[in-house]
C-alpha cells in the first residue's frame, strides 16, 4: 500500500491547461513526481495539416500535367480518389504524430518519448539543464504555439518540446522543478552533516 498515495498523486498530474493526467508515462523513482507533461499541441498539427493537403494538391496538379504533356488522359474520379487518399493519410499522419509525442518533466529529469511501435526516448538530468530558450516562427506565433530548446551539458543531440501550445509554462515547470531539486540536494546533504556530526552544507542563495 505504500506506493498507493504516490500513484494518486501520479494520477492528478496536470499538464497545459490543467488538464488531469491518468498516469504518467514513465516510471518514477520513489522521492519523484510530474511537474508537467503533456503532447504537442493540436494547433501545432495545423502547420502539419496545411503543408500536407498543400503537398496533396501540388502533386494532383503535377501528376495531371504530366499525364497531359506526354498525351495521355487521367480520369477525375482517379484524381479525386488519390487526392482523398492523400488527405486521410495527412490527417491521420498529424493525429499520430501529436499523441505519440510525450513531454514529461518531474522533479529529476527531462524526458521526450516518440513513437507508438517503434519508440525514441530522450531523457536530460535537471543538474545538466545549463540553459532554457523559446523560439516561435512566423506560423508559430499565428498558431499561438512554440518550441522550448533546452541547452544540456554533454548532449550531443538537440532536446527540444516542440510545438506546445505554452512555451513560457513550460519553462516556468522546468524552473520550478530545478528549485525542487535544490532543495532536495540541500535537505540530503543536511542529513548526511547530520548523521556524520560535521558542519552543516551552505544555503543555496538562490532557494
Amino acid at each position: 500500500m505504500t506506493g498507493a498515495p504516490r500513484l494518486f498523486r501520479a494520477w492528478l498530474a496536470t499538464g497545459p491547461g490543467g488538464t488531469l493526467r491518468q498516469m504518467p508515462t514513465i516510471s518514477l523513482a520513489s522521492d519523484e513526481h510530474v511537474v508537467f507533461e503533456g503532447h504537442p499541441s493540436w494547433r501545432a498539427t495545423l502547420a502539419f495539416y496545411i503543408k500536407g493537403i498543400v503537398g496533396a494538391v501540388v502533386l494532383l496538379a503535377a501528376l495531371a500535367g504530366i499525364t497531359a504533356l506526354i498525351g495521355d488522359t487521367i480520369e477525375t474520379s482517379l484524381l479525386v480518389a488519390i487526392g482523398v487518399a492523400e488527405v486521410v493519410l495527412v490527417l491521420v499522419g498529424g493525429y499520430v504524430w501529436r499523441m505519440a509525442t510525450t513531454y514529461t518533466i518531474t522533479n529529476r529529469r527531462l524526458h521526450i518519448k516518440r513513437g507508438i511501435i517503434a519508440r525514441k526516448t530522450q531523457e536530460a538530468r535537471l543538474e545538466r539543464v545549463q540553459n532554457v530558450n523559446t523560439e516561435q516562427s512566423v506560423i508559430e506565433r499565428l498558431l499561438r504555439v512554440g518550441t522550448v530548446d533546452f541547452d544540456t551539458a554533454g548532449a550531443d543531440e538537440g532536446f527540444r518540446f516542440e510545438g506546445v501550445a505554452s512555451p513560457l509554462e513550460v519553462v516556468q515547470s522546468v524552473d520550478r522543478a530545478q528549485r525542487e531539486f535544490a532543495e532536495h540536494q540541500v535537505r540530503q546533504q543536511a542529513d548526511v552533516y547530520g548523521r556524520t556530526g560535521g558542519p552543516p552544507p551552505p544555503q543555496d542563495p538562490g532557494l
